[in-house]
């Protein structure tokens, strides 16, 4: 797993957001923008990591930050579960993994004595030209926002 680190480049993308609006890394071209991944929609961890940037995201927004959340859900689960917690944020549907692989979060993980490959739930800080500024790799799902605005 070859993970971005602050001072890399992001590298070009583009994916489907929850309604199939491509959504392109060229889109936050002069923003700061922070790009969520999390293993799946509507789990317990990835619900509350996303309701907490919900509910905190006026003054993410105030700090300048544009917002992307990122899983390999489909696009009908991601509609499903912004529909559901009123996400005022892209989910991209990024089922063939072109996203995930170019930040570096698929790999093997650990859960419950099971070893499988999956999203690691990583936050990646990026600034305006396009060069991740930090990464937060222990990501505390029910305060998030608060990593990110420190």
């Amino acid at each position: 797993m070859n993970t971005l680190k602050a001072g890399d480049k992001v590298p070009d993308f583009s994916a489907v957001d929850q309604d199939g609006n491509a959504v392109s890394s060229t889109d936050f071209k002069g923003r700061k923008w922070v790009v969520f991944f999390y293993p799946k929609a509507n789990t317990p961890g990835c619900t509350a990591e996303a309701c907490n940037l919900r509910d905190h995201y006026a003054e993410l927004q105030e700090a300048g930050y544009a917002l992307v959340g990122v899983s390999a859900d489909s696009q009908k689960k991601q509609a499903n579960f912004r529909d559901k917690f009123e996400f005022p944020f892209p989910l991209l549907a990024d089922e063939d993994r072109t996203v995930i692989n170019a930040f570096g979060v698929w790999g093997p993980k650990k859960f419950m004595g099971r070893e499988f490959d999956g999203i690691h739930r990583k936050t990646f800080i990026i600034d305006q030209d396009g060069v991740v500024e930090r990464v937060i790799d222990k990501v505390n799902t029910k305060d998030h926002a608060a990593q990110i605005l420190e």
